[in-house]
């Protein structure tokens, strides 16, 4: 079983734009499945995917006009959406060699920086927005992370980031299912790593199956997700159905919803929306 099949984007280390989405691509354009991300264009990884790229479709045009920065970005798709909603400028920092130089070469509008993210190669009050979407989860020093979120951002800035949520990723376990996460957090526990990192928290969301992926779930005996997992950890290939409904998951086929709504704890994932203090 690989990270991806768990739901988990990228690995982090210690401590003109381009479109984005599930289109087909060559060989040489694609970012290998190593497990330590998730990428566009492969059928059978897209239900993560998706369940990534509904957070970006839900800040990406609140964004424009603004300068923007991905901590933890990855194969590069999520900055492309953000710079093609019209973001003023768009800085990618990820550890990763092999993600770094293909970031570079298929999305050649966007800035990218190979560096820590606890060590961020930006100046002081240098951008308006931070994006840290499925990465934290990742570091080992996560408050130092925050604190250099903070350095970056200007005054009234907004940090935005998402996460899986513990409850529900790794439920009733002291230490994460995922091999790749040194720390999962709930909504209580992220909440307060950014309060005491000196940030407000606007709002704290999550994602959740929309209707369709509801019927899905039905459908493949309760969990279109233990579906899939187990089949990996079996080792089984999957039947045609199974590739065919998890090729055919949208972004929309997540809802985000809002803690003051819904009963948080039950998302999948944790959506934080936080302003710098």
């Amino acid at each position: 079983m690989t990270d991806a099949d768990l739901g988990s984007p990228r690995a982090q280390g210690p401590g003109g734009t381009a479109t984005s989405g599930l289109e087909a691509l060559d060989l040489d354009q694609q970012l290998a499945l190593t497990g330590e991300r998730t990428v566009p264009g492969i059928p059978a990884e897209n239900y993560w995917f998706r369940r990534h790229e509904i957070a970006y479709r839900h800040i990406a045009a609140d964004c424009a006009g603004l300068d923007v920065l991905e901590a933890g970005s990855g194969e590069g798709y999520g900055a492309a959406m953000i710079a093609d909603a019209g973001a003023s400028s768009v800085i990618c920092v990820d550890y990763d060699t092999a993600a770094v130089e293909h970031t570079r070469r298929r999305y050649p509008g966007l800035v990218v920086h190979q560096g820590n993210l606890v060590d961020l190669p930006l100046a002081a009050a240098s951008v308006d927005v931070v994006v840290n979407f499925q990465v934290i989860e990742h570091l080992w020093d996560q408050p130092r992370f925050i604190a250099e979120c903070r350095r970056v951002l200007r005054p009234g800035g907004r940090l935005l980031i998402s996460t899986p949520n513990r409850i529900t990723f790794s439920p009733g376990r002291d230490t994460p299912l995922n091999p790749f996460h040194t720390r999962e957090l709930d909504a209580a526990e992220l909440t307060a790593l950014l309060v005491d990192g000196g940030f407000e928290v606007e709002a704290m969301l999550g994602v959740v199956h929309g209707a369709r992926l509801e019927a899905l779930d039905a459908r493949w005996g309760g969990s279109l997700i233990d579906a899939q997992i187990e089949r990996a950890l079996a080792g089984e290939p999957w039947p045609d159905e199974l590739t065919d409904d998890v090729a055919g998951v949208a972004a929309d086929d997540f809802d985000v919803v809002d803690a003051r709504d819904a009963e948080i704890d039950e998302s999948l994932d944790l959506f934080a929306v936080a302003n710098r203090a």
